[in-house]
């Protein structure tokens, strides 16, 4: 065989991690070589059989996203920008729409003061309402002169 001697395990040391993590990581890939059994890899770390494949799932959990195919190229540079920027201009144009509805409102309140205010009863002074509402009237009863 031409080249250089694989390296297995041992690569995890020239990643950059902390000393735990990389030895961890080199317990999990060495029992799935098959230079540990899983016994001897959870005595050497300390845990469960349970934790251990925990962590040996989670380990090629990360491992498999990470080999994902992804499209080729460069990543399109803020795509969500544009879409905010739309977002942006489409509440500035309802807001200013709103401001101009708010002022024609204003001047017509200006304009037409008296029509915003409510009719008043023609029988009463102004500024004076009514307590009460008032009773219909009773019919008169025909006297003795209408009979």
């Amino acid at each position: 065989m031409r080249g250089r001697y694989p390296s297995g395990p041992e690569y995890v040391e020239q990643l950059p991690g902390s000393a735990e993590a990389k030895r961890r990581l080199q317990v999990v890939l060495r029992t799935m070589s098959g230079a540990y059994r899983v016994q001897e890899a959870c005595t050497l770390l300390g845990i469960s059989r349970q934790r251990f494949e925990q962590l040996r799932t989670k380990v090629l959990r990360a491992a498999l996203t990470e080999l994902e195919p992804k499209p080729g190229g460069r990543p399109p540079a803020e795509p969500s920008v544009g879409a905010a920027v739309t977002a942006l201009e489409t509440k500035l144009a309802e807001t200013e729409r709103e401001l101009r509805a708010a002022r024609l409102r204003e001047e017509i309140a200006l304009v037409l003061p008296r029509a915003s205010q409510p009719l008043a009863d023609p029988g009463q002074p102004d500024g004076a309402e009514k307590k009460t509402a008032q009773r219909p009237r009773p019919r008169a009863r025909p006297g003795w002169w209408q009979k």
